[in-house]
């Protein structure tokens, strides 16, 4: 069934993308179409150097394109200002990114805010008492990261992501830094923020246990699609990432 783009959270069409130039050029993307719909967990995965986290920051707009056309939602994102894409990414896409990425000197509740207070938004009270209760941070708030797991601190980092109730969430190795259990509870809250709160998702993962989390995982090689899965296994997943010569 053909999805029109007002169905997308965001898309890439013929999208290219090199780095360095002559012969130690690297085609990172190569004429890649993709589509992300709303409203659905979907992961990228990939050997090492498949052009997995590219595609991402392109989708995100923090990573410019050779050629090809990139939007979220109906907006071009190549013909956006600098001012725009940092707008774009201010108001309408959300981060959560392997490293954390939280304010050391900020304590939980500050660092779940701090995307509305840079974008001098005002929460919805009733909407941050829910994604905090969702995470289970109700308790944590007055915390540092300092003095959270790192299983809390990367639940901050979703609360945060999700507050602003953007267009589409990116997630980038969510789990890389976590033990099983944590990693399990940041899946089933990513889960659940697409089942309950309709949030788009997009996750690049190299766990196969991770993606079956998902509604559909894309696998790229050198920088192309070459296949998709939808309602994956961890098992389908696996034996398809050992096929591309992943692990």
């Amino acid at each position: 069934m053909t999805t029109t783009i007002t169905g997308l959270a965001a898309s890439a069409v013929g999208v290219t993308k090199r780095y360095g130039t002559g012969a130690t050029a690297v085609t990172a993307l190569d004429n890649i179409s993709v589509d992300i719909r709303r409203g659905r967990f979907t992961a990228i995965m990939g050997p090492s150097g498949s052009g997995k986290s590219t595609l991402m920051h392109a989708l995100a707009g923090l990573d410019t394109v050779d050629s090809g056309e990139v939007r979220v939602g109906e907006t071009q994102l190549t013909s956006l200002s600098d001012k725009g894409l940092a707008d774009l990414r201010r108001n309408r896409v959300g981060f959560v990114f392997q490293q954390f990425n939280l304010l050391p000197t900020l304590s939980a509740e500050e660092n779940i805010m701090l995307p509305l207070a840079i974008a001098k938004r005002r929460p919805d009270p009733a909407w941050f008492d829910q994604v905090v209760g969702a995470v289970g941070l109700a308790d944590r708030l007055t915390h540092r990261p300092s003095e959270l797991s790192g299983g809390q601190q990367q639940r901050v980092a979703c609360a945060r992501a999700l507050l602003p109730k953007p267009d589409v969430i990116f997630a980038d190795e969510p789990t890389g830094n976590l033990d099983t259990r944590s990693g399990g509870e940041i899946l089933a809250f990513l889960r659940r923020s697409v089942d309950e709160f309709h949030q788009t998702i997009v996750m690049v993962t190299h766990d196969a246990n991770a993606a079956a989390y998902a509604d559909r995982v894309m696998f790229l090689l050198d920088g192309a699609l070459v296949h998709e899965m939808a309602n994956p296994a961890a098992d389908e997943v696996l034996d398809t990432m050992k096929r591309l010569g992943g692990t």
